[in-house]
């Protein structure tokens, strides 16, 4: 079963993935590997208004591939692919298809092109100290999602089945004070942005398993077509938050994120208890909210969408090897991160593409030959 819908969002959400990554390379804030590194940041200003423009997107959409992956993987095809294969076998086939890359790019991979970076930026490290020193250790870069993803994968044909049902504003609105309620707890012991071993980004679990299971819980019925009511709920909900976000910002005295992020990162305080309810709002608002709008504006196929939807699994795997080394090769230019980041982004995003495009043109080629 494939929607175009969907895959055409999940292109979106991949490349925004890989751009958004380019970006926090160059920002004082941070979030990705190469701000260790960085020659060069944002100049504060700009940095606020991409934190205004594109930051509340970071809130909520890594929460919309588990909402996905819930409906698709849990909800429609994992109780069939169970009972055909048996549970044994079913998760050996998810162990080769995301434990393998997972393994292979936090001991290998991600250590091995940190440690480009490193010496690229002058700083003299041993592969082993990339690999070993790195916090958290078994660092994936981008690939925790892929750990997390197996780990709920397994957890959902392990456990009885989900019975599928109709998603309504109760099951929205309940789904929202769990997932805020469980993230101001869950960050208390595990501040966002922390670091656990195994790179599980942990403080961020309660939204990614909360939309993973409503996703399975809607199943085949979200997949076809969000409900107009609940499309046109979280729709308003969406544009009210992320309107309200730059007031509330600048009412709370957060002008530099780098200097004010602290507070609103974990711990019994009012700013982490605002933040965990901002979070949980926009991640179920805006997942329900953006299959919806795919459901109904992102409806083109055609050769061109069918192969960037088969090629988008493999450029989310390869794209933190692109993003560092395209920010290596252009270290040497002296050029400002306004316009570094973009390039980085908009390249990765190609290369990344072109190779997942590559890599799935020749297996269907493969199995249609065989």
């Amino acid at each position: 079963m494939r929607l175009s819908a969907v895959d055409n969002l999940k292109v979106i959400l991949v490349a925004w993935v890989i751009g958004g990554h380019a970006l926090l390379g160059y920002a004082a804030i941070g979030g990705w590997p190469y701000d260790e590194v960085n020659e060069v940041t944002f100049h504060p200003g700009v940095e606020t208004v991409l934190a205004a423009v594109v930051g509340p997107s970071g809130l909520f959409f890594m929460g919309t591939f588990y909402f996905m992956a819930g409906i698709f993987m849990a909800g429609i095809f994992t109780p069939g692919s169970v009972a055909r294969k048996g549970r044994r076998r079913f998760v050996v086939e998810r162990l080769a298809r995301l434990g393998v890359p997972w393994v292979v790019t936090a001991l290998v991979v991600w250590p091995t092109f940190v440690w480009i970076a490193y010496n690229g930026a002058g700083r003299q490290v041993s592969w082993w100290q990339a690999f070993t020193d790195r916090k958290p250790f078994l660092d994936s870069g981008s690939l925790w999602f892929v750990g997390v993803l197996l780990i709920f994968s397994i957890g959902v044909a392990l456990a009885p089945p989900l019975k599928e049902r109709a998603i309504t504003a109760t099951h929205v609105v309940g789904m929202t004070v769990v997932v805020a309620g469980t993230t101001f707890l869950t960050r208390l012991v595990f501040p966002a942005r922390s670091g656990q071993v195994g790179d599980l980004h942990l403080w961020w679990w309660p939204q990614c398993l909360g939309m993973f299971l409503l996703g399975a819980i809607g199943g085949r019925k979200l997949a076809e077509r969000v409900p107009d009511e609940i499309y046109r709920l979280t729709r308003g909900v969406v544009i009210g938050t992320i309107a309200l976000l730059p007031v509330a910002a600048a009412l709370m005295g957060v002008l530099d994120l780098a200097e004010s992020a602290e507070p609103f990162l974990g711990g019994f305080r009012w700013q982490a208890a605002v933040l965990a309810l901002v979070e949980g709002t926009l991640v179920v608002a805006g997942s329900l909210w953006l299959i919806g709008l795919a459901q109904r504006r992102l409806t083109g196929q055609g050769p061109l969408a069918e192969g960037l939807a088969r090629s988008a699994y493999v450029a989310f795997v390869v794209q933190g090897p692109i993003l560092l080394s395209l920010a290596t090769a252009l270290r040497p230019l002296d050029l400002p991160a306004e316009v570094k980041a973009p390039v980085v982004g908009a390249g990765a995003v190609a290369v990344a593409f072109a190779i997942g495009w590559l890599v799935t043109s020749r297996r269907g080629a493969s199995a249609r030959s065989s």
